[in-house]
């Protein structure tokens, strides 16, 4: 759980250097919530995710299972600096594509070894995929 948490602290760090200047300036797509919202959802989401993670860990180890798990995490990381740091919503949405996909194969992958894991982590890949449309929408509205 803590590897979770750590992911989602270290994204705060980028969004922080970028929310005086690039972000802010750019069209938001419908449906962006407020600012403040992001923090307080994507930590509850990282915490479940850390619970499921450790729930399969019981039951089966270092597994497959545990592997993809930390392979989504990992992908999943790099998507703020690709948005935040590097300002590239098109390099943003390649990362989340790799991130959603590793995100479905661990959640199929939960199911077969512990149901109760595999259902933490629908919320998570629920937020996945609005933050990808996010991502798409702010593609799309700040072509240059």
């Amino acid at each position: 759980m803590g590897l979770c948490l750590l992911v989602g602290a270290s994204a705060d760090a980028l969004v922080a250097s970028a929310a005086h200047g690039w972000y802010p300036s750019l069209i938001r797509p419908p449906g962006t919530p407020p600012d403040w919202v992001f923090g307080p959802v994507w930590t509850a989401l990282y915490a479940t995710v850390g619970v499921a993670g450790w729930l399969v860990w019981r039951r089966c180890g270092a597994a497959r299972p545990l592997r993809l798990w930390g392979w989504q995490i990992a992908a999943a990381a790099l998507w703020t600096p690709a948005f935040f740091g590097l300002h590239s919503p098109p390099l943003a949405l390649a990362v989340m594509a790799v991130t959603l996909a590793l995100t479905g194969l661990t959640v199929h992958s939960f199911f077969r070894v512990r149901r109760a894991a595999a259902w933490l982590m629908l919320p998570y890949l629920a937020g996945m995929l609005f933050a990808a449309y996010l991502n798409v929408g702010f593609w799309w509205l700040n072509r240059i």
